[in-house]
C-alpha cells in the first residue's frame, strides 16, 4: 500500500504562485508514476501534470504547460507541483495519484492505484 497526503493549497489572486506537495509513504518503490489531478466544482477529475520516477520524465495537460512544473524528490519520497501565472479556472480540488508498476495511460484515473484527500486551490480574480 501507498498512503498519499497532500498540502499547500490556499487562497491566492489571479497572477500568483502557488506550490503544492504529496507526501508518499509505504511502498513507494512499486510506484512507476505519479500524476497530480483535480476537479472543479461540477466537472469531472481531468489530469493536470505526470512524472515518471524512473528518469523524471515530465508529462502536463495542455491548460496548464508552460505555468504548471511537477517535480519529483525520490529521496524524500516527494511530489511537488509548481504553479505560476494562475487563473480563477484553475480552482479546483486537486489530488495526487500514484500509480503501480510497469507502463500506463498517463492521463486515465484508472491508471493509478492511489489517491490522496485532496488540497484546495482557489484562484479569485
Amino acid at each position: 500500500q501507498v498512503q498519499l497526503v497532500e498540502s499547500g493549497g490556499g487562497l491566492v489572486q489571479a497572477g500568483d504562485s502557488l506550490r503544492i506537495s504529496c507526501a508518499a509513504s509505504g511502498r513507494t518503490f512499486s510506484t512507476s508514476f505519479m500524476a497530480w489531478f483535480r476537479q472543479a466544482p461540477g466537472k469531472e477529475r481531468e489530469f493536470v501534470a505526470g512524472i515518471r520516477r524512473s528518469d523524471g520524465n515530465t508529462y502536463y495537460a495542455e491548460s496548464v504547460k508552460g505555468r504548471f512544473t511537477i517535480s519529483g524528490d525520490n529521496a524524500n519520497n516527494t511530489v511537488y507541483l509548481q504553479m505560476n501565472s494562475l487563473k480563477p479556472e484553475d480552482t479546483a480540488v486537486y489530488y495526487c495519484a500514484a500509480s503501480g508498476p510497469g507502463g500506463i495511460v498517463l492521463v486515465a484515473q484508472t491508471s493509478y492505484r492511489y489517491w490522496g484527500q485532496g488540497t484546495q486551490v482557489t484562484v479569485s480574480s
